[in-house]
């Protein structure tokens, strides 16, 4: 068996071994469990039925002598009228309670007339006579029913003061004609006596007599004053649903115990008898059943699942040694792969940054020869002119792909200002309306009170608008394209699981369309340069890596959520920013610009490539600027030296010979300090810039530029009041 096989097998048979040990125990235990239900319902069932057979043939003997002894008393009173009664009252009051004396339940006896008024009474002589019975219900069903007797319900006693169920037996003969009632006081107390006997007194048992209406006459245990003449729900409807007898289990409407009750109809009266016991007793028989299996088995068990572990413990401290030093191995291909990505990703963007550099100066010097042959050109030629208008385009063309590869390698200079990103979008809102088209419906869900974040606007609304370009290209047919914003905390387990994420508070900006989505592959590769998922010739590969660069540039992360055919949702997060107190808001300027026209003034050109020197001295000079260059900082620092006079210093930032443009800047300013500072580059790595992030008042125009933006920002530099700002550049 070969090493891996055995790995394989070694597991599955011991963990088999180990759920064996349980298991087997378990099943045996849940089939010894329900034969020992089984048995304990069985056992329940059977003793509630003997018990019951002995409480209803009790309660029958009791009942047929109160009907008996109702006979006896006819017999004794035969036809006297209530006169004759009352007048023999001694003589009937002493036979009466001599007839009675041998019936513990009995608790009186009492002769009435048709009024329901007493005669004759057991428990008190003489009798007092106004005592009437006439508004009690079993008498009225006596006297308007033909019934030789009816049982009334448990109240407390007109004679005797306690608590008695009546048996009422009609006087006389039956017939139409009513002589009155002979009343028989039945105790409940007998009954309940009997029932705690026969049930040696547990509590867990219970026993009723109730009238088939569902009136209980006794009880054990007895009821309490506040219970006393609730009828209970649960036997009620059983009543009506089995008549004669059955077997029910629920909770009592009384006192909410839940019990199983069996119950059967007295045959010869309407009264059923009932004897039920609590179900916890019931369960509480079957776990004391299942806790002997359980005080044999469980040690049995534990002893085969401890052999069962041990051999598991020794296999696994072979398998977990194998098992790190793969983990290992894993660990170190997985940090080689993501030190392979970062490699290449960084190479990229060295690439495309020196690249972008390099077309970056020729693009400049085209622009400005360009710009210049146009002001140049008679008025009258009017084909020259479209044809240096169609190279100008093919140069905005050519530097908004250079834009996109700076954005990707983060080397783009940025110029950061506090926003409110929903502000942003709104105002973007008519722009994207044009750009996507009727097809695509915009909505957007901007956060209330949402915090501002510090990026460069130009390159958000950049960023905004390709992700909303690339989401119509995804809906060919149309479809929904959801702009949010809100203010989101991302954490510690949240970073861990990112890279380059950091703790803390962000502006998430999310876009999400409805289009045809993107597989896992593909969003693995977006956000590199030049992969594209259109045909060829309709797209650069640019826009997402563009996204990349510039929200990574600007301290932030960003994800993208797709599946194919449930659309993509790209979310952009971006660092709070939590303006100072002492900090001034700022204010724009661009209203207060002068018109871009020189007037004399001097400015000094430093730039080590010599056709962009000469072009840009030629752009400057043509819109009346007196123009002196140099071709690195040394040579720049002697003009200023030794000639001054020097109104303006034009400087790339990237320079040859180990002295850069901010140097420069400062050793400019120690010569002359009233000089002013514009910078410019095309490639940052080589100006040392910390997140390509220009300070506060730092004056930037990048490479490529035209004659018109070059004007404009050179007049806003001269014309820019107070003390010079100071050069140094970081993020």
């Amino acid at each position: 068996m070969s090493e891996s096989s055995g790995g394989a097998g070694a597991p599955w048979a011991l963990r088999g071994l180990v759920v064996a040990t349980v298991l087997l125990p378990l099943l045996v235990l849940a089939g010894g469990g329900w034969l020992a239900w089984d048995n304990t319902i069985r056992e329940t069932n059977a003793t509630l039925e003997s018990a019951l057979a002995v409480s209803a043939e009790q309660a029958t003997r009791v009942l047929d002598t109160h009907v008996l002894l109702g006979g006896r008393v006819n017999d004794l009173i035969g036809d006297l009228d209530d006169g004759a009664v009352i007048a023999r009252e001694g003589m009937l009051h002493d036979r009466l309670a001599a007839m009675i004396a041998g019936y513990g339940q009995v608790t009186a006896l009492v002769v009435t007339g048709p009024d329901g008024h007493a005669l004759v009474a057991t428990s008190r002589f003489p009798t007092d006579h106004g005592i009437s019975f006439s508004d009690r219900e079993y008498f009225k069903a006596l006297r308007d029913g033909s019934a030789p007797f009816q049982i009334g319900g448990v109240v407390l006693g007109r004679v005797t003061r306690s608590e008695v169920f009546t048996v009422a037996v009609r006087r006389g003969s039956a017939g139409t004609h009513f002589d009155g009632a002979i009343l028989i006081g039945v105790s409940p107390s007998y009954f309940s006596k009997f029932d705690s006997d026969l049930f040696s007194g547990d509590t867990d048992y219970t026993a009723q007599l109730l009238r088939d209406d569902g009136t209980p006459l006794a009880g054990y245990p007895e009821p309490t004053p506040a219970q006393g003449n609730q009828r209970d729900r649960l036997l009620v409807d059983a009543f009506a649903h089995a008549p004669q007898s059955g077997l029910v289990r629920g909770p009592s409407s009384i006192d909410g115990a839940e019990r199983v009750v069996a119950y059967r109809r007295l045959s010869d009266y309407p009264v059923y008898v009932a004897v039920g016991r609590r179900w916890s007793a019931v369960i509480g028989d079957w776990r004391a059943i299942m806790a002997t299996h359980l005080i044999f088995g469980v040690p049995a068990t534990l002893a085969l699942l401890a052999l069962s572990l041990l051999a598991m413990r020794q296999w696994r401290r072979q398998h977990d040694t194998l098992a790190q030093l793969r983990g290992e191995v894993h660990r170190r291909e997985e940090a080689e792969e993501a030190l392979r990505q970062s490699q290449k990703m960084e190479a990229v963007g060295r690439l495309t940054g020196g690249i972008a550099h390099d077309f970056n100066n020729h693009l400049t010097v085209i622009s400005s020869n360009i710009e210049l042959l146009q002001r140049r050109l008679p008025p009258d030629s009017g084909s020259l002119t479209r044809l240096t208008e169609a190279a100008m385009a093919g140069v905005q063309r050519a530097a908004t792909l250079t834009h996109r590869l700076l954005a990707f390698s983060r080397q783009q200079p940025l110029e950061p200002e506090p926003l409110d990103a929903g502000r942003l979008v709104s105002g973007m809102l008519e722009l994207m309306r044009r750009t996507l088209g009727e097809d695509v419906a915009i909505e957007t869900v901007l956060a209330g009170s949402l915090w501002q974040t510090r990026v460069d606007a130009n390159q958000l609304e950049n960023v905004v608008l390709n992700l909303a370009v690339n989401a119509r290209d995804a809906m060919p047919t149309g479809g929904r394209l959801t702009i949010e914003t809100a203010n989101t905390f991302l954490d510690e387990a949240y970073a861990a699981a990112h890279d380059q994420v950091s703790v803390g508070q962000y502006v998430m900006l999310s876009v999400t369309d409805t289009g045809t989505g993107m597989t896992q592959d593909v969003i693995s590769k977006v956000f590199e340069p030049f992969f594209t998922t259109k045909p060829l010739g309709q797209g650069t590969g640019l826009g997402l890596s563009m996204v990349y660069g510039f929200v990574k540039q600007s301290g932030g992360h960003v994800t993208i959520d797709s599946e194919p055919g449930h659309g993509c949702t790209v979310k952009v997060y971006l660092p709070r920013f939590i303006r100072p107190e002492t900090q001034p808001a700022e204010v724009s300027d661009r209203a207060a610009r002068v018109h871009p026209c020189g007037s004399g003034e001097t400015i000094l050109v430093v730039e080590d490539d010599e056709e962009v020197r000469r072009a840009s001295t030629e752009a400057l000079r043509e819109i009346g600027y007196q123009v002196l260059e140099a071709g690195d900082a040394m040579e720049g620092v002697r003009l200023i030296v030794d000639r001054g006079g020097i109104d303006l210093l034009f400087t790339d930032i990237g320079l040859p010979g180990g002295v850069n443009g901010r140097a420069l800047a400062d050793a400019a300013r120690s010569a002359q300090p009233g000089v002013r500072v514009l910078f410019t580059t095309g490639y940052t790595r080589s100006a040392d810039l910390q997140d390509g992030a220009l300070d506060r008042g730092v004056h930037f125009i990048a490479k490529p530029f035209n004659l018109d933006a070059l004007a404009e920002k050179i007049r806003e530099v001269l014309a820019e009041p107070g003390s010079v700002a100071k050069t140094r550049v970081e993020g």
